[in-house]
């Protein structure tokens, strides 16, 4: 299966991965400015946005990434990962760490590392909702839990937007089997920047804080106003932080 996904500009390759709780609408503002020198790449997972996710379907996230770049002819390539498609990146930097020239990962979970007490609850939260049929109540959850102070109005709708929309191609599929690789840091030679939140999840800095100590070329930045979606936050701060 081809994922839904979009290029636009010329020059060196930048594939940016949405967040769990988004698509590829998360990176509209960046790709109008990355599109001037770089050509950039955007996609919807399985279940996200415009691609579909079939009833017990078997795939995995990270086989599909690197199908859509091997059909666009992308040998090597800077990738940006925002959440969930951080990790993403990782399984697929682990297993070809040759096609990436440098990482970005945003708020990025990791294996090894145990979820903390406040996002397990969350889930938990989520999940009751869910089950009780309240897709809007869940979806409002994730716009408070996944956004920082500075996220303004208009960048919360979109987030309930893309959120409820994943909710909608997902939930009718039932359970999936996707296969995630394992992710060895050790194996990523690429130039990786870690960036956190502080008002985000404590999982997602200790994830942070176990890459940091395993990647053999990582560089850490804690932003203070933070939450777990940076550049849809500040969207103006957004290109120093992952050009």
């Amino acid at each position: 299966m081809t994922l839904a996904h979009w290029v636009v500009g010329e020059g060196p390759a930048m594939l940016l991965v949405h967040a769990g709780v988004a698509d590829a609408r998360m990176w509209t503002r960046e790709v109008a400015e990355l599109s001037k020198d770089h050509r950039v790449i955007t996609l919807d997972l399985r279940g996200y946005g415009e691609t579909p996710l079939e009833p017990g379907a078997k795939y995995s996230d990270a086989g599909d990434v690197l199908a859509v770049l091997d059909e666009l002819g992308v040998d090597t390539v800077k990738a940006v990962g925002a959440s969930y498609g951080g990790y993403v990146v990782q399984q697929v930097a682990s297993r070809h760490p040759e096609r990436f020239t440098r990482l970005v990962l945003i708020c990025a979970p990791t294996d090894g590392v145990e979820p903390d007490d406040a996002l397990r609850a969350g889930w938990a939260e989520e999940e009751r909702l869910l089950e009780a049929g309240d897709v809007d109540g869940a979806t409002d959850l994730n716009v408070r839990n996944f956004l920082g102070p500075e996220a303004d109005d208009e960048t919360r709708e979109l987030l309930r937007t893309m959120q409820k929309r994943a909710f909608e191609l997902q939930l009718p599929a039932g359970d999936v089997d996707n296969e995630e690789w394992p992710v060895e840091p050790e194996k990523i030679g690429a130039p990786v920047r870690l960036i956190t939140g502080a008002h985000d999840f404590r999982f997602f800095a200790d994830s942070a804080t176990y890459l940091a100590e395993r990647l053999p070329n990582a560089e850490r930045i804690d932003l203070p106003w933070a939450g777990h979606l940076p550049t849809l936050e500040r969207p103006g701060d957004a290109l120093g932080l992952i050009r």
